[in-house]
């Protein structure tokens, strides 16, 4: 989920706690663990810091190692020992607990939207991603702000943020029933053997951005209002072994891609002076352009000469990026 929803929720986990006697029964223990409920859902997202670096170290990175089954582990400690230095009167054990449930809210979160994360590490490396709720779902993070004016008009935060959580238990079975009928209906639309499915929800409630993978082409679609709706196919194609690929695919860039993409289809162009190698990610259309690319250019030695990769939403953006129009 995108941050703002992340913090409403600790506040949430938070206002919940308060159903703890253990927790309301010293001030102390109450306010280390709205601290700790916020900064616990929080703390997975850490590795956001790596798009300082650059943006292929976050695509490959991002809810990777911070989302797995050791961090979870270790987050609550960590937060529960900073906390304890600033509440020492707080009882150790339920603020341990309640971090530890905030940290294991924001993965549990992450797992239903389409990006996904990597929960099941180290056992295995394989994104754990449902496709059910967009990263930023306007009736979540809504919902919980309608709970956070209710609490702070007097009633009960608990109460509150526990009838919060039952509707959005309906909530995300309405979304699992959707994304289901989605998928029939791609299958009775394409009379053809698919091999896979991508649905990916938008923020807006009826739509679903989808990619088709059969054994021929690679299928391009939206559902709108429960109707499906084609909008490109393209020839399904290997990645050609050439010495102009063989070189691109050594970029960081490139391979951050293609860690990170599951359904693509690629260009190469060659010009006077130098090689283009583009793949561009199908899951994505929007206005009729696909904004997730990796971009590789090569002199005529095959050197790199410079490389992109990311959400980009304009060709004139993109060269600019490259840095192949004048400043």
């Amino acid at each position: 989920m995108d941050t703002g929803t992340h913090i409403v929720m600790g506040l949430a986990l938070g206002g919940i706690a308060t159903l703890d006697p253990v927790v309301t029964a010293n001030p102390a223990t109450t306010h280390a663990v709205l601290f700790g409920t916020l900064i616990g859902s929080q703390a997975p997202d850490l590795d956001t810091i790596l798009k300082l670096r650059n943006n292929a170290n976050y695509i490959k990175n991002h809810r990777g190692i911070t989302h797995s089954i050791p961090a979870v582990l270790l987050w609550p400690l960590l937060i529960t020992g900073a906390l304890y230095f600033f509440f020492p009167e707080t009882n150790l054990l339920h603020l341990w607990m309640w971090t530890f449930i905030g940290v294991i809210l924001h993965v549990f979160v992450d797992i239903f939207n389409a990006y996904g994360t990597q929960a099941l590490r180290p056992f295995s490396h394989k994104w754990v991603a449902l496709g059910v709720i967009n990263t930023f779902d306007p009736f979540i993070f809504l919902l919980h702000l309608a709970g956070i004016i209710v609490w702070k008009l007097g009633l009960h935060p608990g109460v509150t943020f526990f009838s919060v959580y039952a509707i959005l238990f309906v909530y995300y079975i309405i979304r699992f029933r959707m994304r289901n009928k989605v998928e029939s209906g791609v299958r009775a639309k394409i009379d053809e053997d698919i091999t896979e499915i991508i649905i990916s929800p938008t923020y807006r409630f009826n739509q679903w951005h989808i990619a088709v993978v059969t054994e021929k082409y690679f299928y391009v679609a939206r559902s709108k209002n429960n109707e499906i709706i084609l909008q490109d196919q393209f020839v399904k194609r290997p990645i050609p072994d050439t010495p102009v690929v063989n070189a691109a695919k050594k970029d960081k860039n490139l391979a951050a891609f293609l860690h990170f993409s599951p359904v693509y289809r690629w260009e190469i162009d060659e010009y006077d002076d130098y090689y283009e190698v583009r793949f561009i990610d199908l899951r994505y259309r929007s206005k009729g352009h696909y904004p997730f690319v990796a971009i590789v250019q090569l002199d005529l030695d095959l050197n790199i000469v410079t490389s992109y990769t990311g959400w980009i939403f304009s060709e004139e953006k993109l060269r600019k990026k490259l840095e192949l129009l004048p400043n």
